[in-house]
């Protein structure tokens, strides 16, 4: 069973067992989380499609880490103008493990 979530800005598909990355969350390592924005869930060649969420099914989860992204450089140049301009820049974010995917 899969099912295709909302966490923050992004969607993600997940299956129990995955470990994924998403913005950060405000809560401590080993913590469970639920996630009830299920856009679909997928069950072998059954697509279950929520409008626009799955009200019945929920994703449970156990955060494992918070981290930092790589770093992206944004660097501006105008040439012949002397402009130069360098910004870093590290993402946050919350790492976290599938436990369990339920629908009624």
């Amino acid at each position: 069973m899969e099912a295709i979530i909302q966490q923050g800005k992004s969607q993600y598909r997940v299956k129990k067992g995955d470990v994924i990355k998403v913005d950060r969350l405000d809560l401590a390592p080993k913590k469970k989380v639920d996630i009830d924005k299920v856009l679909v869930i997928i069950n072998g060649d059954k697509h279950l499609v929520g409008k626009p969420y799955v009200s019945s099914a929920k994703v449970s989860a156990t955060v494992v880490e918070h981290g930092k992204h790589d770093k992206v450089i944004n660097f501006r140049y105008r040439p012949k103008k002397g402009y130069h301009r360098k910004v870093g820049h590290r993402q946050d974010f919350t790492e976290i493990k599938i436990n369990k995917i339920e629908t009624e």
